[in-house]
């Protein structure tokens, strides 16, 4: 029997937003081009540093505030400063570091544009710094005794889950990590919503305590939709300042396995598979289950 430790468990998050566009208009007297900046005028908090968001003009004409574009919606991540300034970035380190140097060059707009803005990243990061989570899972039943009936009767019917988790605050530095104050930013959008994805590992790749080569590379781990409901920071002289969100899941919960298969397909002679595309490729082993 193995004996695993929490101590080798991860979080992943991906920002998302409910879906729902943001429309503002980007006119000459909002870009500084010298300063690759522009605004988009929002509620402050809307949009946060790390956001990968697209950009769509309204009536599909070019986004000429962008030097050089000739098409009508972009995606990029985004730095966003303490007045609500905005540059556009290729990457995720670039957009968390700021600065002008690797920020999108801009160029006054010929004429009043109107956007729509959606955040649309896709990428899980590792969120840094993580103390400790919990994720609980409830099931509602339903009490269909009937006065009959020797012994209770119940139903069960839908499922629903919450939970916490808790890290060590960290905005900056980690340009590959997703940072704990992104949860203090996230609870905060009141247009976008303050969803999230999230993969909750309880065994990573590489954690093997069983000692057998062949589930080395096993990963378990929940992957559910999320909303931050609650977000508290610890602050005390002396200690470490921490944070901790609780949050609700907002759709299927799933417990997912993806494992290491010791054993190649083979047929009954014990000969590989034949594949009909490429009589020369054979079917080898799986990753995933």
């Amino acid at each position: 029997m193995s004996v695993y430790l929490g101590t080798f468990g991860k979080v992943e998050l991906r920002r998302q937003s409910d879906e729902s566009s943001l429309i503002s208009t980007i006119k000459a007297a909002s870009v500084n081009v010298a300063a690759k900046r522009f605004s988009f005028g929002f509620e402050q908090g809307q949009l946060v540093t790390g956001d990968q968001i697209q950009i769509k003009s309204t009536d599909d004409s070019n986004l000429d505030f962008i030097n050089s574009y000739a098409k009508p919606s972009v995606k990029k991540f985004i730095y966003v400063d303490d007045a609500d300034g905005i540059r556009l970035y290729d990457t995720f380190a670039h957009a968390v570091n700021g600065g002008i140097p690797n920020a999108v060059t801009l160029a006054a707009p010929s004429s009043p544009l109107s956007v729509s803005i959606v955040v649309q990243n896709t990428v899980d990061r590792i969120l840094a710094q993580v103390q400790r989570y919990e994720l609980n899972t409830e099931r509602e039943t339903i009490d269909t005794t009937t006065l009959s009936d020797a012994f209770r009767n119940n139903i069960s019917t839908v499922m629903s889950g919450s939970g916490q988790m808790s890290c060590e605050w960290e905005y900056t530095g980690d340009t590959a990590s997703e940072l704990p104050n992104y949860l203090l930013q996230l609870i905060l959008r009141t247009k976008v919503g303050s969803k999230f994805h999230a993969k909750f590992y309880l065994k990573p790749e590489s954690y093997n305590p069983s000692g057998v080569a062949s589930r080395s590379n096993d990963a378990l781990f929940y992957d559910f939709d999320g909303v931050i409901t609650a977000c508290a920071v610890q602050f005390a002289p002396g200690q470490l300042v921490q944070i901790t969100a609780d949050f609700i899941t907002t759709g299927a919960i799933q417990l997912k396995m993806n494992l290491e298969v010791p054993d190649e397909i083979t047929q009954e002679s014990g000969d590989a598979l034949n594949l009909d595309q490429d009589p020369t490729a054979k079917l080898g082993k799986s990753s995933d289950t």
